[in-house]
C-alpha cells in the first residue's frame, strides 16, 4: 500500500510514475438464514439449460463466466446475496502475478522457476506441485486476457513478497499488482447493487480511495487538503444519484475489479441472479449436469450442459462449520468475509462425493471489531507505523508487530490456543501516533469526542502508561516494563526481541521519515491510548479438493465430471502460507480462467 517511500530506497524512481498514472485515471447475520417458502421443483423438464452455471459473483467467478462467454457459451451467474462482487468487491484487489507483461513494462524482468521455488517452499505438502505450476504458468496470460477484454487495468507495484528472504522471492516486489479506478457510471443500475468497499478500505466508510491516495493523505503530504476536498467534492456533488444512494461511483480497488467484470458481462448479456442460491448439486451417470437454485419464490432444476463452477467463497460465516475444522480460526464474528460466506458449495460439492482438502486453514489476520458491525476490520498498515506495539492480555509483546497479517493472525491465533491471553490483544500507542496515523477505526485529526459511540467504546485512554493499563485490565507493572524495554531500543531504531522494521516487508509500512528505522520510535508523549485487536481472518481458504485445471476431485482421487471450483471454494494452492500481496483473488482469477477453458475445451 506504501510501496513508494520503500521504493525509492531501492532506487525504483518509476514507482512514481506509476502511481501518477493512477492519479489521473479516474451484510446479514452469521446464522444460516432461514429458508423462504418454496415449490420445490425436482423432476420433470429443466426449467431453464444454459451451458455453464457459475455460483458465485467474486472475481473469479466472474471472470470464469466472461471467459465462456467470450468463447460464445451461454452463461448464467447466480449469486446467494442481494449485493453482487463478493469479498473481492470489499477487497483491495491485489493479484500476485509472477511474470506479466505488466511487470516487464515497468523493467522487472520475472523468472517463473523462480516464483514456483517461492511458493512450493512456503505451500503445504499436501498441495500437488503440478497445481502450484499451473498456477504460475496462467497467471500471466490471465491477466493479458483480463485488461484486453474488460475496462479492467493493472499496473505491477514495488510491493516486496511477504517472504521475500526465501529462495525465489522478491524483495523489489513488482508481482503484486493493484487495479486502477474505473467510472462506475457505466454500470448504470447495478452500481447500486454492488458490494461497498470495507470499512478499513474506505475513507470514513464511503469514500472510495486509491493506494497512492491513501499514502498522500496519511503521510500529508503537498497538497494533501486538496486531494481530500476534491475526493469529498466528487463524491458529495454526484448529482443526483447522491439523493437516492450512498455509493461512491468513482470504483476503486475491489470495487474497480468487479465492477470492471460486471461491465464486460453486461456487454456479453450474460444475466446474474441476485438473492438465488445454490440448493444442491445434479449428478446423473456420474457427472454433474446442473443444478438446484432458488429463484423468486421457486427452486428451479437449471441444466448446465458443459458443467458448473463453483465459486461461492468459503465458510467465513458459518460458525458451525469453523467449529468443526478450523480450531485456531474459531470466531465468524471476527473474519472479515462478506456474511453470506457460510460453506453452502463446500457442502454441496461434499454430497457428492467430493474430497476436501486443508479445511482447517484461513487467510489468518489481526483485525479491529467495532461494536454492531457483521465483520472484523483488517489491520495492515497500522502495526508497522513507529510509536506503537501490540501486547497480550498480560502486558507483553509477543510477535513482530510489523510482518505481513497472516504471520501476525498465526501467532495471535496460536497464542490464544495455548496461553488464552490473546483474544483481544491491545495496540498500544501514544499521542504522537494518536495525532499522525490511523489506528483502525481512529481517524488522527479528529478528536476522540467526533468518532461514533461505536468506536469511542472501545478506546483506551490514560495520561500515562499505569493508568492506561489499570483501564485496559492489565497489570500496570507489566506493561510499564514493557514500554520501557522497547522504548530503550526503539531510540536506536533496534528491536532486538522480534526485529521489527528488518524485513523488506516490515520496511513497505513504516514512516520514511522516521530514521534510523521507520517501523520504530519510542513511546514517550503522553496522553497514551489501546484499542483491542483479535486473531481473526479475512477467509477461509481450505476447501474442495481440485487438480491443476480446477476440476473437484472425489474420494477416489479422481475428476467428478462437470464440476469445478475455484477461489476459497477450493483448497488453496498456497497451502496455509501467504506468499505475498493477491495470492487470494490472484489464483481465484487464474483458476477460473483455466476452469472455463477446460469445460470448453480452448486450447489457443
Amino acid at each position: 500500500m506504501l510501496g513508494v517511500p520503500y521504493a525509492k530506497s531501492l532506487g525504483i524512481d518509476n514507482a512514481h510514475k506509476a502511481l501518477a498514472r493512477i492519479a489521473r485515471c479516474t451484510a446479514g447475520t452469521f446464522a444460516k438464514p432461514k429458508p423462504a417458502k418454496v415449490m420445490r421443483m425436482t423432476t420433470g423438464n429443466w426449467d431453464k439449460e444454459v451451458d455453464v452455471l457459475v455460483v458465485g459473483s467474486g472475481a473469479g467467478g466472474m471472470l470464469s463466466a466472461l471467459v465462456a462467454a467470450k468463447n460464445h457459451a451461454d452463461v448464467l451467474i447466480v449469486e446467494k446475496a442481494e449485493l453482487w462482487g463478493g469479498t473481492s468487491a470489499t477487497s483491495g484487489a491485489g493479484i500476485w502475478i509472477p511474470g506479466s507483461d505488466v511487470a516487464k513494462a515497468a523493467g522487472f524482468e520475472d523468472n517463473l522457476d523462480d516464483a514456483f521455488t517461492y511458493l512450493r517452499h512456503l505451500s503445504a505438502d499436501n498441495v500437488p506441485d503440478a497445481n502450484i505450476r499451473s498456477y504460475v504458468t496462467n497467471a500471466g496470460p490471465m491477466l493479458r486476457w483480463l485488461m484486453g477484454n474488460t475496462d479492467v487495468q493493472y499496473l505491477a507495484f514495488p510491493y516486496p513478497d511477504y517472504h521475500a528472504e526465501n529462495p525465489g522471492g522478491s524483495p523489489t516486489g513488482f508481482r503484486t499488482h493493484m487495479p486502477m479506478p474505473i467510472d462506475g457510471k457505466k454500470l448504470g443500475n447495478d452500481v447500486r447493487s454492488l458490494r461497498y468497499a470495507s470499512p478499513a478500505a474506505s475513507l470514513f466508510g464511503y469514500l472510495n480511495w486509491h493506494f497512492d491516495e491513501t499514502y498522500s493523505i496519511l503521510y500529508r503530504s503537498k497538497g494533501w487538503q486538496m486531494l481530500l476536498a476534491k475526493s469529498l467534492a466528487r463524491y458529495w456533488l454526484d448529482l443526483p444519484f447522491r439523493f437516492t444512494s450512498g455509493k461512491d461511483r468513482r470504483l476503486t480497488l475491489g470495487n474497480a475489479l468487479t465492477g470492471g467484470l460486471r461491465m464486460a458481462l453486461n456487454r456479453q448479456n450474460v444475466p446474474l441472479w441476485l438473492e438465488s442460491p445454490l440448493e444442491e448439486l445434479i449428478r446423473e451417470d456420474g457427472r454433474v449436469v446442473g443444478a438446484l437454485i432458488r429463484h423468486d419464490g421457486k427452486i428451479l432444476k437449471i441444466k448446465a450442459k458443459k458443467g458448473v463452477i463453483l465459486a461461492a467463497g468459503g465458510f467465513d460465516k458459518n460458525q458451525q462449520m469453523r467449529d468443526e475444522n478450523a480450531p485456531l480460526y474459531q470466531t465468524a464474528l471476527y473474519s472479515g468475509g462478506v456474511t453470506s460466506n457460510t460453506g453452502d458449495s463446500i457442502r454441496a460439492g461434499q454430497a457428492l462425493g467430493a474430497k476436501t482438502l486443508n479445511m482447517q486453514s484461513a487467510w489468518a489476520a489481526p483485525v479491529f471489531y467495532v461494536p454492531g458491525e457483521d465483520r472484523g476490520r483488517l489491520s495492515t498498515i497500522e502495526r508497522a507505523l513507529p510509536g506503537c506495539i501490540m501486547v497480550n492480555q498480560s502486558g507483553k509483546r509477543f510477535l513482530n508487530e510489523a510482518a505481513s497479517y497472516h504471520v501476525v493472525g498465526q501467532i495471535m491465533a496460536k497464542q490464544e490456543k495455548e496461553y488464552g491471553n490473546a483474544s483481544p490483544s491491545w495496540m498500544v500507542f501514544d499521542h504522537r501516533y494518536r495525532h499522525n496515523y490511523p489506528m483502525g477505526p481512529l481517524y488522527p485529526l479528529m478528536p476522540d469526542w467526533m468518532h461514533n459511540g461505536a468506536v469511542r467504546s472501545i478506546l483506551k485512554k490514560g495520561r500515562t502508561i499505569e493508568e492506561l493499563a489499570q483501564k485496559m485490565g492489565v497489570d500496570p507493572k507489566a506493561l510499564g516494563d514493557t514500554v520501557r524495554s522497547f522504548n530503550q531500543h526503539a531510540e536506536n531504531g533496534e528491536d532486538p526481541e522480534f526485529q521489527r522494521g528488518q524485513a523488506a516487508y516490515d520496511k513497505m509500512y513504516g514512516d520514511p521519515r522516521q530514521a534510523p528505522n521507520p517501523c520504530l520510535r519510542p513511546l514517550d508523549q503522553g496522553p497514551f491510548y489501546a484499542i483491542p485487536i483479535y486473531p481473526g481472518d479475512i477467509g477461509t481458504n481450505g476447501g474442495l479438493l481440485t487438480d491443476d485445471k480446477a476440476r473437484v476431485l472425489g474420494n477416489d482421487g479422481q475428476p467428478i465430471g462437470g464440476l469445478y471450483a475455484v477461489g476459497n471454494n477450493a483448497a488453496s494452492a498456497m497451502g496455509e502460507s501467504y506468499p505475498g500481496a493477491g495470492v487470494t483473488i490472484g489464483p481465484a482469477m487464474t483458476f477460473g480462467y483455466i476452469a472455463a477453458r477446460d469445460m470448453l475445451g480452448v486450447n489457443d
